[in-house]
């Protein structure tokens, strides 16, 4: 679903450290004998990772459609079953049952002031072998639209995201009763047509526009990577940011007791026709607008001048979708752990793709696939875990990340008492590493990217980001490029399969991958195919490797680390930052307010014309008031004394041994959990951080502390007093935790 650097997550801003000579390193958790053991192990690990079997299986993986409910999907599933098999691993096939709807009519045609019927399909080019394929390939179409039978004029709204709907209102136009068309990108996909319901539209197109996603960028494929202008993003649509998984059964699995919900009652159901289009389809919609022009930084790279509309331009939109329960077959591997075996160490990519999926996921479950095999390699000389290892490839992830979703609901209670850390990959390409997490792991990751060479450059995979920042960054990330001492990474939003771990369990997460020069326009099109992927992604799979590398060395670690490798000063650091952006957040709004009234009482507003010629007064706005933070900043000060306490007492690991040993690591590996809340976020409560969390109106991208700063966002001032309080018991008892596992290595 979710590609790094291909949709919005954060970027590292990278430390200046120095590459050493790998054995002089001292590793987090490990003594100074451990840690020599431990990189030898990981120098055998790097040595049995071979390119090849990559592309072998990604060929093999991608030569049909492998949707949900497909029949390659399973074929696919048992293909990775049985490797794990021979490799060492308990492996099987877990299923669980999901609904995943799929296009029965789509229909979209102009019908006024010319007509034009949409041609909804991308085109076989003798470039790409699979690209002529019709048996399972889906249509270009959105999982969990409504059914719909509706025409209307039409409205261009840019990227139909909130701040574009502001801009419609200053302009007088109202979308009520309307159709509305939208660009591709600046939001998930899903918050465009939540927000065109929300504002009274009937229906919803979106199309990649060639500005950002065709020939404006580059050649389009198959001459480049681009998209062209038969090529159509498909998608999911479901409510996201209320919460993951099958919308019949959120927060719960579907048994005897606990009744699916019908797609009528399912509240993350789109609620009204939604269709991906290709420019190429688009054209003709968007040059029979008339109306205002549009604003000059809504115009695309279509050859036309951009009407905003409504009409004259009218559109017939009809779609009809089967509403199906199938299964998904999520694959489970596991090595049990010789000392620790009730501590869990997961690392999952999902299977399923959209049609073939070479780009997404199947580059990162190829991956995935090498450090297992490698693994299995490793434990032939006799090597043996302490921790319990455990590999997951799931289904469904791309209608809303079923498979993973399901799967912890439904193991919620051992899950989250047994696992130590969840570690995610998805699709991968050429570039810069891309990491987003806890940042109670981002010294961990700092140290596994210094360990990790670089294919093209070889130097660490770290040393190459840090000049890339530092060439190309914003100034604040080139200068912390040049002076932190550590790199900071992301903070996670939505949109792979590390979401109900962390946002729904508190379980702390990574989500890896590498990006940047693998630009192009096939993403969730018939064109994710294997010969794209390597004439233009990662022919000689050399990054595919440096991701094994990088995540199988972070399980590796984590898996024999005497004491987990987790570290507190970065993350009360970085929680520090999000508190004075909120305070930033919260006076912006006030001055905003503040101004606007002043102007109002001065008379200096112009009345703004409506279309029915009436006037629309400015109505004066409700100024924040002065929150009280000083609960927020007494925990922030007395989490980062005990960060800082334990930090210090964490430099000897060998103070802890024996039942000290495994309690204190048992605290380590739940202190994420007191992050969460058991009535979870307001008015979407399966999302239970307080810290980190999908932005209500972002859909992929992170909204921190997100009660506070969407209560300010929104001008609900008590629920931000009471957010204020929230977060600050919940990193009291944070904090209480950190100080226990202090105590034990006194």
């Amino acid at each position: 679903m979710k590609k790094l650097y291909r949709k919005a997550i954060g970027l590292l801003l990278i430390s200046p450290l120095l590459l050493t000579p790998a054995n002089s390193q001292n590793l987090m958790g490990f003594g100074s004998e451990a840690a020599k053991k431990q990189l030898e192990l990981e120098a055998a690990f790097d040595k049995q990772l071979q390119a090849n079997n990559l592309r072998d299986w990604m060929k093999h993986m991608t030569a049909f459609p492998h949707q949900l409910g497909a029949a390659y999907g399973l074929d696919n599933a048992l293909f990775i079953r049985n490797k794990l098999t021979s490799w060492g691993f308990e492996a099987h096939l877990d299923t669980v049952h999901v609904l995943f709807p799929t296009p029965k009519v789509r229909i979209l045609e102009l019908t006024a002031p010319t007509k034009f019927k949409a041609l909804l399909t991308e085109r076989a080019v003798k470039e790409d072998a699979t690209s002529g394929q019709t048996k399972d390939v889906l249509p270009p179409y959105h999982a969990f639209s409504a059914n719909g039978d509706v025409t209307a004029e039409l409205v261009y709204v840019n990227y139909g995201i909130p701040e574009d709907y502001e801009e419609l209102a200053k302009l007088g136009v109202d979308v009520k009763g309307k159709i509305v068309i939208a660009k591709y990108g600046n939001s998930w996909r899903g918050i465009k047509p939540k927000v065109a319901y929300e504002n009274g539209a009937i229906g919803c197109i979106i199309y990649s526009d060639p500005k950002e996603d065709g020939y404006f960028q580059g050649d389009v494929y198959p001459k480049g990577p681009f998209k062209n202008e038969a090529g159509a993003q498909r998608g999911s649509v479901v409510d996201l940011p209320l919460a993951p998984g099958d919308p019949l059964t959120n927060g719960f699995v579907a048994s005897a007791k606990n009744k699916r919900l019908t797609v009528e009652e399912a509240p993350s159901m789109m609620k009204i026709p939604v269709l991906p289009i290709s420019y190429g389809d688009a054209l003709p919609l968007l040059k029979a607008l008339g109306g205002q022009i549009a604003p000059a930084a809504w115009r695309g790279a279509l050859p036309i001048t951009y009407h905003i509309g409504p009409g004259p331009a009218k559109v017939h939109l009809k779609l009809e979708f089967n509403f199906d329960i199938v299964p998904a077959y999520n694959v489970i591997a596991t090595i049990k752990g010789s000392q620790f075996p009730d501590q869990w160490v997961v690392r999952g990519n999902h299977h399923d793709a959209w049609v073939f999926g070479a780009s997404d996921p199947v580059s990162g479950a190829v991956a995935e696939m090498e450090e297992a095999r490698a693994i299995g390699e490793l434990l032939k000389t006799g090597w043996k875990p302490k921790r319990t290892i455990v590999y997951c490839w799931w289904d469904g992830e791309e209608p809303g990340l079923l498979g993973s979703t399901e799967w912890v609901e439904k193991y919620k209670n051992i899950l989250s008492e047994k696992t130590v850390v969840y570690v995610n990959t998805d699709g991968n390409g050429r570039g810069y590493l891309g990491a987003s997490g806890s940042h109670t792991l981002e010294k961990f990751i700092n140290q596994v990217g210094r360990d990790v060479v670089d294919p093209e450059k070889g130097t660490s995979i770290i040393d190459r980001l840090r000049s890339r920042t530092i060439m190309n960054g914003t100034p604040v990330a080139k200068q912390e490029a040049r002076t932190r001492t550590d790199l900071r990474i992301g903070a996670l939003g939505s949109g792979s399969d590390y979401t109900p771990f962390i946002q729904h369990l508190g379980i702390s997460s990574l989500n890896l991958g590498f990006g940047g020069e693998d630009s192009g326009g096939d993403y969730h099109s018939i064109y994710d195919s294997y010969d794209n992927y390597v004439r233009f992604k990662d022919g000689d799979f050399a990054y595919g490797v440096a991701l094994a590398k990088t995540a199988g060395r972070s399980i590796l670690r984590f898996a024999d680390a005497e004491v987990l490798p987790f570290d507190f000063s970065n993350f009360s650091n970085t929680v520090q930052m999000y508190a004075t952006e909120v305070k930033k957040e919260l006076e912006t709004v006030r001055t905003k307010a503040e101004d606007h009234n002043k102007l109002m009482a001065e008379s200096r507003f112009e009345a703004v014309a409506d279309p029915k010629d009436t006037f629309v007064k400015p109505v004066k706005m409700d100024v924040a008031p002065y929150m009280n933070f000083a609960s927020l900043e007494n925990a922030l000060a007395t989490l980062e004394k005990s960060a800082s306490a334990y930090a210090k007492a964490s430099a000897n690991v060998a103070r802890a041994s024996g039942d000290k040993l495994a309690e204190l690591n048992e605290i380590l590996y739940k202190t994420e959990r007191n992050l969460i809340h058991p009535d979870g976020l307001p008015r979407r409560p399966w999302y239970k951080h307080q810290i980190y969390a999908p932005g209500f109106y972002t859909g992929y991208g992170v909204k921190t502390l997100p009660m506070i700063r969407e209560a300010i966002e929104q001008r609900n001032w008590v629920e931000a007093e009471q957010g204020i309080l929230r977060v600050s018991e919940n990193l009291k008892k944070y904090t209480a935790e950190i100080d226990k596992a202090t105590e034990l290595l006194k």
